[in-house]
């Protein structure tokens, strides 16, 4: 059959594996993106990944402030796409844009769902604590990430895995995945599965807050935070008034653990191997940190630069 015309929606990093393998296959005759954005200190305008592919790729690029806007839907519209191929674009589209095209939206989602939809799967099935995540090929309807299921991946979580080095290894399976579905599109065998909407976990949009340090929680669950949350916006106590962000962690073992006697947030012993901190169940040692202002560095370096000894406080 020949190539689908496609739209292809789509903004940061993780979008770009997508519309690489699409252009190999289809026939992609526009890309939707962010416009460039004031980026570092310079506020320099900042090109969106997906920008620079189909630059790259010679095709045509459209950036609307508002893709839900009468004059962007009609730009979509003018192209008369098969399909539109959604990955990680940052907006939810209008019933007027899922309208458009013949074979309707598809969305590449970074997670097993219906689980953990919204807008950052990839943190937070790290930071709840999950062992395995994935990708789900979707056909989008009005609510946010409920549409049917299309075609699922499945990847592990290893245990010092962090958002970091998740989101590379999800961006490849998504592309995988989405060449995948396309093929069961052309030959008639893509088949649609409703989400048991009794199942569905949410992983809303990060903000600074969600990386604060709750030391009454187990010392295994902060140390998922930590992992979720690299590396950004990234887990941060606070330490002599000021942000201490904690870049890397473990579970402290049984030799480090504090006495009945501690309490959560107080530091229960300093070494080279970084700074153990008394949680709610256990202890977490600190190996890798950034104060405010400054570079990150060893906890040690850390410790013996604010002179930080067993029984100083990290807060809240």
């Amino acid at each position: 059959m020949p190539p689908f015309r496609v739209v292809f929606m789509g903004t940061p990093e993780f979008s770009v594996p997508s519309l690489a393998a699409l252009a190999d296959t289809e026939n992609v005759v526009l890309a939707v993106t962010n416009p460039d954005r004031p980026s570092g200190r310079g506020q320099t305008l900042a090109v969106p990944p997906v920008k620079a592919k189909a630059a790259r790729r010679g095709i045509p690029v459209f950036q609307p402030e508002k893709a839900k806007a009468p004059e962007s839907v009609a730009r979509i519209a003018a192209e008369s796409p098969d399909l539109i191929v959604v990955v990680a674009y940052g907006h939810i589209l209008p019933p007027s844009i899922l309208s458009i095209p013949k074979h309707g939206c598809i969305n590449v989602h970074a997670s097993l769902l219906p689980k953990y939809r919204g807008a950052a799967p990839i943190n937070w099935a790290i930071a709840r604590g999950e062992t395995e995540t994935g990708v789900t090929i979707m056909k989008m309807d009005a609510g946010m990430d409920t549409g049917p299921m299309l075609h699922v991946r499945a990847i592990p979580i290893g245990e010092d895995d962090t958002a970091g080095t998740m989101f590379p290894k999800l961006a490849v399976l998504g592309a995988e995945a989405l060449g995948e579905a396309l093929r069961k599109l052309h030959d008639g065998t893509l088949t649609e599965a409703p989400q048991d909407n009794a199942l569905a976990t949410y992983a809303p949009m990060l903000k600074k807050e969600h990386g604060l340090i709750d030391w009454g929680r187990p010392a295994r669950e902060v140390r998922n935070l930590v992992r979720g949350m690299t590396p950004w916006p990234s887990v941060f106590a606070i330490h002599g008034g000021k942000t201490l962000k904690i870049l890397a962690a473990a579970v402290a073992d049984g030799a480090e653990s504090p006495g009945q006697q501690a309490t959560p947030g107080e530091i229960a012993a300093v070494g080279k191997d970084g700074i153990v901190v008394v949680c709610g169940e256990g202890a977490l040692r600190l190996e890798r940190v950034q104060p405010e202002g400054g570079k990150a560095m060893d906890a040690w370096a850390y410790a013996q630069g604010r002179r930080i000894v067993k029984g100083d406080r990290l807060s809240p």
